[in-house]
């Protein structure tokens, strides 16, 4: 699944295209590489994410394409956050 669809579905970042412009402002990184909003995401890789002077690092569990907002937090695992 594309990081900026997976921040989204796991409403870490609410709105796809906020998720878009992060990933595009090289504000998140991909097991320590910074990548593009298309890079491929699978269970196991550890997301950072930026968000001003705050850090989140996640873990990614699954990756369905459409969750409920219900189960939206078990989708990763929140390793760090800053």
């Amino acid at each position: 699944m594309r990081l900026d669809k997976y921040l989204k579905v796991s409403r870490i970042i609410k709105r796809r295209t906020v998720a878009n412009d992060a990933a595009s402002g090289q504000r998140v990184s991909v097991n320590g590489r910074v990548v593009k909003p298309a890079h491929q995401v699978k269970p196991g890789d550890i997301i950072e994410i930026a968000f001003g002077e705050r850090r989140l690092k996640v873990e990614v569990l699954e990756t369905p394409e459409h969750a409920p907002k219900e189960n939206a937090a078990a989708l990763y695992r929140v390793l760090d956050e800053e």
